[in-house]
């Protein structure tokens, strides 16, 4: 492993932890050139296939990509980084499961509005505003009212009765 500080690639392990339920190994190391200590971590590398936007081109899936955007949505709002990893690690699971070569972009859309509605009202609601691309004011209104409702409903909001689509009214496929 190429020591980050003096670029000789001789290190040896100092420590080896299981992290994550066990998906991710720890590993301290420890430059045999400079002596300086470094931490690294170690994944299967799983296939995730590629993600088909709107106007048809077609990319990697980029994790780094989706928590950003997520992160975004969450600013100032009491929401851990733990809470929105677990967010893609559910999403990058469900895509394994699926086994497919390629995805669309509205599946991770939905899949993280879902996953959001249950979270965060606000988040949500930021996200849902950047990824549906309202057009004007009544569509985001709109969506403020299905929120509104859905709390009221049992299950609705936190309720865990979010089976329904993002919104909870089964409007998700108007918006696409």
């Amino acid at each position: 492993m190429k020591c980050p500080f003096c670029g000789t690639f001789e290190s040896r392990v100092m420590d080896s932890r299981m992290t994550r339920e066990g998906e991710i190994v720890r590993r301290r190391r420890e430059c045999e050139s400079c002596a300086r200590r470094f931490t690294t971590y170690e994944r299967v590398e799983e296939f995730l296939p590629l993600v088909v936007k709107k106007d048809g081109r077609r990319e990697p899936f980029d994790r780094a990509k989706l928590i950003a955007g997520i992160k975004r949505a969450c600013e100032k709002r009491p929401i851990g980084i733990a809470s929105i990893e677990g967010i893609v690690d559910r999403l990058e699971q469900t895509l394994q499961e699926r086994g497919e070569k390629e995805t669309s972009s509205s599946f991770l859309g939905e899949e993280v509005m879902r996953e959001l509605h249950a979270l965060d009202e606000v988040a949500y609601v930021r996200f849902a505003s950047v990824y549906r691309q309202f057009k004007d004011l009544n569509q985001f209104m709109d969506e403020l009212k299905d929120l509104l409702q859905a709390k009221k409903e049992p299950g609705g909001v936190g309720g865990g009765g979010l089976d329904e689509g993002a919104g909870g009214t089964g409007k998700a496929d108007s918006w696409k």
